[in-house]
């Protein structure tokens, strides 16, 4: 985490650091965090070029890329791969680590396309399908490209160990989270029982994420780009799945109370974020259909609103004590965790 230097020099007035340590301690910190993901201009442009890169041969593809036929496709598909690692060599060797796992990103990006290649070109794909759908649709033919990408992926992680590079594997777990419902059941599964899958599927690549967190929590953040595609298919899944009972509804707000929980606990703003919109969503529900006619409403939930806040200042106050309290129930595994992430 990077520290600005106002707050060194605001600790050297307290006495806690000598005025001559500021600079050095800002120099080493500043070091340190070099390679850490931060919103500046230099890594804006880094990840602008990286994704319309990327996305120059995944989502933006066009059909005239069709007329080169299978192998010609394959064929470019590796020469874009190559240049894609030799970057990433290049870079790596530089000690740029941002530019590096962007460019071996793009590799792993370019599986789908290769694979596809290959496919049409051996005569083992539909005529009545191309490359560009495979962003577009759900299909249970796109499932051997995602299987190729993931294996293309865990290998690229395991030579690199770029944080970014897990990325695009978890963009193909979250379309393998919608594709399998059409492998397992066909055309028979409906829209409802695709977004349970899709919620059952994201919840099991949040706990992976979970896992990966605790793995890696000496280390690189590997687990964001699992938790950000994780937490979006659970999500996603369990909000599209609409009933009329209203206990459903209100489970569905306390599991979305859960999520902000979670998001608190492991200091991952994708649960609070989700959590927070969720909740929202139930609170319209009831604003809009329960108490459309009601006056009382607005107040009561003007006065919860209220309360919520005033919990805010209690837990500001008591929230060392709370925290170190919970944390003695914890596995050492996790607490090692939390205090390697916490902010």
């Amino acid at each position: 985490m990077a520290i600005a230097k106002l707050l060194l020099e605001r600790a050297a007035q307290s006495g806690l650091l000598e005025p001559s340590q500021v600079d050095p301690l800002h120099q080493f910190l500043s070091e340190q965090a070099k390679d850490e993901p931060k919103f500046d201009f230099t890594h804006a442009l880094y990840y602008l070029g990286g994704l319309i890169a990327i996305g120059a041969l995944t989502l933006f593809m066009n059909l005239g890329w069709e007329e080169f036929g299978g192998w010609g496709i394959l064929s470019i598909s590796i020469l874009y791969a190559a240049v894609g690692l030799l970057l990433t060599n290049k870079f790596r060797d530089a000690g740029r680590a941002i530019p590096a796992g962007i460019c071996g990103a793009f590799v792993v990006a370019l599986s789908p396309l290769a694979i596809y290649g290959f496919q049409q070109g051996m005569g083992w794909w539909p005529e009545d399908d191309v490359y560009r759908n495979y962003h577009r649709y759900i299909k249970f033919l796109w499932i051997y490209m995602e299987l190729g990408t993931l294996a293309i992926g865990a290998i690229m992680v395991w030579r690199y160990r770029y944080p970014f590079l897990v990325m695009p594997i978890a963009v193909t777990l979250w379309y393998m989270s919608m594709d399998i419902a059409e492998l397992i059941a066909g055309d028979i599964v409906n829209f409802r029982e695709q977004a349970e899958i899709t919620m059952w599927f994201g919840l099991a690549m949040t706990l992976f994420a979970f896992w990966v967190d605790l793995r890696s929590r000496k280390s690189l953040d590997y687990a964001f780009w699992l938790y950000l595609f994780g937490v979006m298919a659970f999500w996603g899944g369990m909000t599209s799945q609409d009933s009329d009972s209203e206990l459903a509804k209100f489970i569905y707000f306390c599991v979305n109370l859960g999520l902000i929980g979670v998001g608190v606990v492991l200091v991952r703003k994708v649960f609070l974020v989700f959590g927070g919109i969720g909740a929202c969503i139930y609170l319209g529900h009831l604003a809009n259909e329960v108490f459309e006619d009601s006056w009382l409403f607005p107040i009561a939930l003007t006065l919860i609103g209220v309360g919520v806040i005033y919990l805010g200042v209690l837990w500001q106050k008591n929230e060392q004590a709370i925290t170190m309290a919970v944390r003695n129930y914890l596995p050492m595994q996790v607490r090692e965790l939390l205090d390697e992430r916490a902010i």
